[in-house]
C-alpha cells in the first residue's frame, strides 16, 4: 500500500539510508485520490515515466530481493531498532537474554506506522479480542499520524473499539516516541518490556528509563503482544484461552 510504502521509506534512515525512494505507482495513485488530492495524482502521473521511475539501464551497487510472501513478521530490539527477531524466536531469545517477557505496554503510532490502515487492522484485531471477551492485558496507547487521521478513525469508529478494548488515543503528535511520556506504572530504574511500532527504541528514548527493554514491531503485532501480555507469545501459532473456553488467533495471517 501506499502508506505502507511511506512507512519503509520512514525506516530507511535507521539504517543509514540516505535516502528512500519507491516509483510513483497505482497505488499511491489511489491514495492521492481518496484524500483528496487527486490533482496531485494527474500531475504526477503525467510525469512518472521520465522522472518518478528509475532509469532504465540504471546501475545499482546491489541488488535485494525480497519475498514478502515468506517474509516471517520480525521484532527487532532491545535498545537498538536493526537487532532482529523472527517471531518464532522472540520467546526463546528473551529467555536466553533475560529480557523481561511481561510486555508492560504497547504503543502504536506517532510518524511511523501511525496511517488509517495501520489504525484500522490495529482496530480490526482488538475487535476480534473483544468478540471473544478478551481485552488488553497490557497499557495500551495509541497515537494517530495525523489530525486528519484522528478525526477520521473517530469518526469511522475505530477509536472507540481501541478505547473499549483498553487502550488511550492521544493526540497526533510525537508524544511517547521521543520521551513526552511521564510513566506511572513502574518506578524509574525498573527492568520492565514495552513494545512499540514506532522507529527508534534507543535506551532511554521513550521514558528516560535506561532499564526499559523496547522492541520495535508492526501495529498489527504490538496489538497481539498487547491482548497475550507477553513477549514469547506467537499469533501465527500459539492460542489464547478465551472467555466462552474457545481459542483465539488461530490461525492469524494479518501480521505484516
Amino acid at each position: 500500500s501506499c502508506t505502507g510504502m511511506g512507512t519503509i521509506c520512514n525506516m530507511g534512515a535507521e539504517i543509514g539510508a540516505t535516502t528512500s525512494v519507491f516509483p510513483f505507482n497505482p497505488s499511491m495513485q489511489r491514495y492521492l485520490e481518496s484524500t483528496n488530492r487527486g490533482d496531485i495524482a494527474g500531475f504526477a502521473s503525467q510525469v512518472a515515466g521520465d522522472l518518478l521511475t528509475a532509469d532504465e539501464g540504471c546501475h545499482y551497487d546491489r541488488l535485494i530481493e525480497i519475498d514478502l510472501n515468506t517474509l516471517e513478521p520480525h521484532i527487532n530490539g532491545p535498545f537498538t531498532p536493526d537487532l532482529a527477531h523472527p517471531i518464532s524466536k522472540m520467546g526463546q531469545r528473551a529467555k536466553e537474554n533475560d529480557w523481561p517477557m511481561e510486555v508492560k505496554v504497547g504503543l502504536i503510532g506517532s510518524c511511523t506506522n501511525s496511517s488509517y490502515e495501520d489504525m484500522s487492522r490495529a482496530a480490526s484485531l482488538a475487535k476480534q479480542a473483544m468478540d471473544k471477551g478478551i481485552k488488553a492485558k497490557s497499557g495500551f496507547t495509541i497515537t494517530p499520524g495525523s489530525e486528519q487521521i484522528r478525526a477520521t478513525i473517530e469518526r469511522d469508529g475505530q477509536a472507540a473499539i481501541l478505547r473499549d478494548f483498553g487502550g488511550v488515543v492521544l493526540a497526533n503528535a510525537c508524544g511517547p516516541c521521543i520521551g513526552q511520556w511521564k510513566r506511572e506504572d513502574i518506578e524509574k530504574g525498573e527492568k520492565n518490556t514495552i513494545v512499540s511500532s514506532y522507529n527508534r527504541n534507543f535506551t532511554g528514548r521513550n521514558d528516560a528509563n535506561p532499564q526499559t527493554h523496547a522492541f520495535v514491531t508492526s501495529p498489527e503485532l504490538v496489538t497481539a503482544l498487547v491482548i497475550a501480555g507477553r513477549l514469547d507469545f506467537n499469533p501465527l501459532t500459539d492460542e489464547l484461552q478465551a472467555a466462552d473456553g474457545q481459542y483465539f488467533f488461530k490461525p492469524i495471517t494479518l501480521f505484516c
